[in-house]
């Protein structure tokens, strides 16, 4: 699971605008951006949810902490 907080994060830490991670990871931009709205764990299609997460993560983003509490995010060093 993952947090509004840290999708958006990641997004920033990569110098992603929205519509780079919707393209990115084959989510719609309307979608992503009402997922990036939300407060707390991401709820919706777990399948589009995986999909942004996958992205992130292949594109060497590491999801830290716990979503619920104590959210992070960190680029992984290749």
């Amino acid at each position: 699971m993952i947090s509004s907080k840290q999708v958006k994060a990641a997004r920033i830490l990569l110098g992603w605008k929205g519509e780079d991670l919707a393209k990115n990871s084959g989510v719609g931009i309307a979608t992503l951006r009402r997922y990036e709205s939300q407060d707390g764990l991401l709820k919706g299609n777990n399948v589009l949810i995986k999909a942004i997460k996958d992205c992130l993560e292949e594109a060497n983003i590491v999801f830290t902490g716990d979503p619920e509490t104590n959210p992070g995010v960190a680029i992984k060093k290749s």
